[in-house]
């Protein structure tokens, strides 16, 4: 049996992007040396992240993605669990997930397990009894008033509020736009700009990785060029992203009865999903847990706090989130939750720690 694949926190890792770049203003600080070299000497730099623009399917894909393909730079790790709501807060603030405290997509908040995408629980919208600036405190891109260039719808949702605190929202509706306003920001002098674009993740999930994935690849990679032609020569253009992909399709597996009679609730996502014990049944659900050990590894929370999955240490408080037993998949299986649920049955998945899911580019461009 394979191991899971840790991020590495304390290098080549997607925390480690922003402070790498903005934490290096300081005379005699360096920048990372796993930064690809055009990045390292960057004296400005447009950070561009791809929402699910794994490295294994961009690597399979490179045809496609010519641009891309013709970038300087490899993998690096993303976070656990590999997870937009976790890993986008881990860009922005440059902590790991065990710092920041958003530990998943649907996370238990004191009892309540609550969408932290949609800011959303068992009783409706959640703003009002769990703040966003109070649950994640920590400021964006270490407190420097970025300009972050993202849909925009997004700039009032309580997400945002949460993993994007203090920033300047600039908001695109269509990808030609999301150009425009990189290239207006880029004019005006500044020397860190953020943007972020989601079109690839939701094609993934709706439709795998197929046809329609392929075509929206080749629009991002248009995408990109266009931004890299567009920039001045002492501007740099870095790519990364927040998670891969795995194509799951209908192997969607239902917890055995016995795992389920242990649990009060659960939580996670498909690929990571937490089961919450039932009082007093800890021990019951863990072993009930092992009959899904030929498509996923079986984890205690006293395991994934041991090793550190979410960073090296976790305040108690935080660590309350985590239910007592997961099970991360393997195998290109999901696990259900019934109150779980969207408008389609996704496709693609990810949260897990396999290679598809772990491994994302951070690749960097310049016209000079």
């Amino acid at each position: 049996m394979t191991d899971p694949i840790l991020p590495e926190y304390s290098g080549a890792n997607v925390r480690g992007v922003v402070p790498g770049i903005l934490g290096t203003r300081t005379p005699g600080v360096g920048r990372p040396d796993w930064f690809p070299s055009v990045l390292a000497e960057a004296k400005r730099v447009v950070l561009f992240v791809v929402d699910g623009l794994g490295w294994l399917q961009l690597g399979a894909r490179t045809s496609l993605a010519p641009v891309l393909a013709s970038m300087s730079g490899g993998p690096i790790t993303t976070v656990a669990p590999t997870t937009t709501s976790t890993a986008l807060t881990s860009i922005s603030t440059g902590l790991t997930p065990a710092e920041h405290g958003i530990l998943g997509y649907r996370m238990d908040v004191g009892g309540e397990v609550v969408n932290m995408l949609r800011w959303w629980g068992a009783r409706g919208d959640a703003r009002q009894r769990i703040p966003p600036r109070q649950l994640q405190s920590h400021r964006a891109f270490l407190g420097e008033r970025v300009p972050v260039v993202s849909r925009a719808d997004l700039a009032g949702s309580a997400f945002t509020e949460a993993h994007l605190f203090g920033v300047r929202h600039v908001g695109w509706r269509t990808p030609s736009n999301l150009v425009v306003e990189v290239n207006r920001l880029v004019a005006a002098g500044e020397s860190f700009v953020y943007a972020y674009y989601d079109g690839l993740d939701k094609v993934a999930h709706e439709y795998g990785l197929g046809d329609h994935y392929d075509a929206e690849l080749c629009s991002i990679d248009r995408l990109v060029g266009d931004i890299v032609s567009s920039l001045p020569d002492d501007v740099v253009l870095c790519v990364t992203a927040d998670h891969g992909q795995v194509h799951v399709g209908d192997r969607v597996v239902s917890p055995g009865a016995d795992v389920l009679a242990a649990t009060r609730h659960q939580s996670g996502e498909g690929r990571f999903r937490w089961f919450h014990a039932r009082p007093g049944a800890a021990g019951a659900l863990r072993d009930a847990c092992t009959q899904h050990e030929s498509v996923a590894w079986v984890v205690t929370r006293e395991r994934v706090l041991d090793e550190g999955w979410f960073g090296p240490y976790m305040a108690s408080d935080v660590a309350r989130r985590l239910g007592d037993v997961a099970l991360v998949a393997r195998e290109a299986v999901s696990f259900d939750d019934p109150a779980d649920s969207g408008p389609f049955a996704l496709v693609c998945r990810h949260g897990s720690l396999t290679a598809e899911e772990m491994y994302v580019p951070l690749l960097a461009s310049s016209r000079a």
